[in-house]
């Protein structure tokens, strides 16, 4: 996976919807519209719920081709055969993370606004590392916030996708691309919108297609 084309366009981020056949319907909609990769996280869930919606959720990707990365839980990822993990600062190590998933699962990490970061979660084999929040979002309003800039700062030293994260809309979308983004993390303008799998057309179309290959 270490190669910058290999996860590129639309990533889309489930949000904390308890009910398990809205969000499939939801996420259903995003992935018809063109989600390259999806991520499920649910931070008001506990684990009986989780473990619903995620196992709900993967035939529905298997279908459209996408991965389902799992927030957080290496264990419900490998429990469900899931397609990868994506931890923060404080979620685990990443380099065990790696030994545990194996070579051919991914492995996302949360930088924030730290290059340091992200060349740690390199050298520990992440597949992509994530800058955010480049915008203010609802979702996490207290983010720190990663200015634009940090996608040029890091690009002659992070060789894997660098993913966009935080407040990333249809108007400023293109920002974040021109920055130097490889993808863009969405999930408050994708599903709270009126039309989602028209929002993820659009956000997809950004980016040439036949950009993330499969697994």
């Amino acid at each position: 996976m270490n190669s910058r084309h290999k996860i590129r366009g639309l990533y889309a981020i489930t949000p904390d919807e308890p009910d398990t056949a809205l969000l499939v319907q939801k996420v259903t909609a995003a992935l018809q519209g063109g989600v390259v990769l999806l991520q499920y996280r649910n931070k008001a869930a506990n684990h009986k719920l989780k473990t619903q919606q995620a196992r709900a959720l993967l035939p529905v990707c298997r279908q459209y081709g996408v991965p389902l990365i799992i927030n957080d839980s290496i264990k419900l990822c490998l429990t469900l055969d899931a397609d990868g993990v994506h931890l923060g600062a404080e979620d685990g190590d990443l380099k065990e993370a790696r030994t545990r998933l194996g070579a051919d699962k991914i492995l996302g990490a949360s930088c924030y606004n730290r290059i340091d970061l992200a060349l740690q979660a390199q050298l520990a084999g992440a597949d992509y590392v994530a800058f955010g929040a480049c915008f203010s979002s609802d979702t996490k309003p207290n983010a720190r916030h990663a200015p634009l800039s940090l996608f040029m700062e890091a690009e002659q030293q992070i060789h894997v996708p660098m993913v966009a994260i935080g407040g990333i809309t249809l108007e400023n979308a293109v920002q974040v691309l021109q920055a130097g983004a490889d993808a863009i993390a969405v999930v408050n303008a994708l599903f709270n919108a009126e039309n989602i799998t028209e929002t993820s057309q659009q956000l997809s179309r950004y980016f040439p297609r036949e950009n993330f290959d499969a697994l």
